[in-house]
């Protein structure tokens, strides 16, 4: 009798699709090109162009290499069945090849038709998320979101470091915003789907400290987060239009947190505040990213 394992059969493109967590790549994409078009000097367009699909394309090596380490507890997890591994829909020798071979491929491209400092910031961008976060942090410690959140804040550096090979004090601002946003984001998540990670074994900080102590430190984030967003205009690094934009969108972000923070939940807690604010801090980067970039046009076209 045969003891082989039998063959998956091959991956549709969807399931490959599915790999690069299209949904976490659209903000990567969108606050990648966010930092390209706020940079003081232009980009040609087929440049800039590759820039943001080589930014892309890293992310989705990242989220593909991530589903491939954690297939184990994506099939414990109800929010994460139903991705290709856990579901039985690929095998993971196709998911490991997928995400290094695009991984590879949009460093060596960003290096090549871009330049450098953008190529060199990528690959961190990609070892971070993949080493760091995923294999070393995620099912070790609570701190997880907190140090792993750095992979995420680097795509503003890279758009900027694509038009000018540098980087500078404005697009390091955007990447502290996105990193001290990302513990209020997902820990808003983490809140409601509590159990989940308990039962996957991940320790995120409602499992292993608790609600209350979860709630205050969305709080506490809350706090350097606003400042960080705030602070490029009184620097006089922004115009008003951002300014007053990121004044208007952090403090209602700061409601929504402090609702969070400062609530206690009852049996059967639907858990809406958490719920909109973890959707409000989706909505909220989008907004003050196209705000940085609108006010940097509007800049430019007045001193032209």
């Amino acid at each position: 009798m045969s003891t082989a394992t039998p063959l998956l059969p091959p991956a549709d493109w969807r399931d490959f699709l599915a790999l690069t967590k299209p949904r976490v790549m659209t903000l990567v994409v969108f606050t990648g090109l966010c930092g390209m078009l706020a940079a003081p000097v232009g980009i040609h367009p087929v440049l800039g162009f590759t820039a943001i699909l080589c930014i892309a394309l890293g992310a989705g090596a990242a989220g593909a290499l991530n589903q491939w380490y954690e297939a184990d507890i994506d099939a414990i997890m109800r929010r994460t069945q139903k991705r290709p591994l856990p579901a039985g829909r690929m095998d993971r020798q196709s998911a490991l090849h997928f995400g290094v071979g695009l991984a590879s491929f949009s460093v060596i491209l960003m290096f090549v038709a871009v330049n450098w400092t953008a190529a060199a910031i990528l690959a961190v961008s990609i070892l971070f998320y993949v080493l760091i976060y995923t294999v070393w942090l995620k099912r070790r410690t609570p701190q997880n979101i907190v140090i792993g959140g750095a992979a995420g804040a680097f795509p503003p550096l890279i758009g900027w470091a694509a038009a000018t090979n540098q980087v500078a004090l404005l697009p390091f601002l955007m990447f502290m915003l996105v990193f001290l946003w990302t513990p209020p984001h997902f820990w808003a998540l983490a809140l409601f789907v509590k159990t989940d990670y308990a039962n996957a074994g991940v320790p995120m900080l409602p499992v292993v400290a608790g609600e209350r102590v979860t709630r205050t430190q969305i709080g506490l984030y809350t706090i350097p987060m606003a400042a960080a967003a705030v602070l490029p205009w009184p620097l006089g690094l922004t115009g008003a239009v951002y300014g007053w934009t990121a004044s208007l969108t952090t403090a209602v972000f700061a409601l929504f947190a402090a609702q969070v923070a400062l609530r206690q939940t009852g049996a059967d807690d639907a858990m809406k505040p958490e719920k909109r604010l973890f959707k409000y801090s989706i909505l909220y980067l989008f907004v003050i990213f196209g705000a940085l970039v609108a006010d940097r046009w509007l800049l430019a076209g007045g001193s032209a």
